[in-house]
């Protein structure tokens, strides 16, 4: 958490690839979860890799996480965030 918020989750203070990519690490860093993303996005290693800067890799990464909400709030936790921040950048990240 910031130091000026104690109480409060950092949603605004980061943008949504930055969202994304902490999203993306918390994900990976479980092998499951990894296999799972890769799985359903359709997404193999190398596209994962090479995508790292594209803002729809990294929708897609958050929209993994959208779809199953017991790892949203557990992202969301992680990266201390919140759900609703994750989907929000998810949406801005998509357009």
């Amino acid at each position: 958490m910031r130091p000026d918020s104690p109480n409060r989750k950092s949603d605004s203070s980061k943008d949504p690839a930055m969202l994304a990519l902490l999203a993306l690490g918390w994900t990976l860093a479980d092998p499951a979860r990894a296999d799972r993303l890769l799985a359903l996005t359709g997404l193999d290693a190398d596209a994962l890799r090479m995508g790292i800067d594209n803002p729809g890799v990294l929708g897609a990464v958050l929209g993994f996480l959208a779809d199953h909400e017991p790892d949203l709030i557990a992202c969301a936790e992680a990266t201390d965030t919140t759900p609703a921040a994750l989907i929000a950048a998810q949406e801005s990240l998509s357009r």
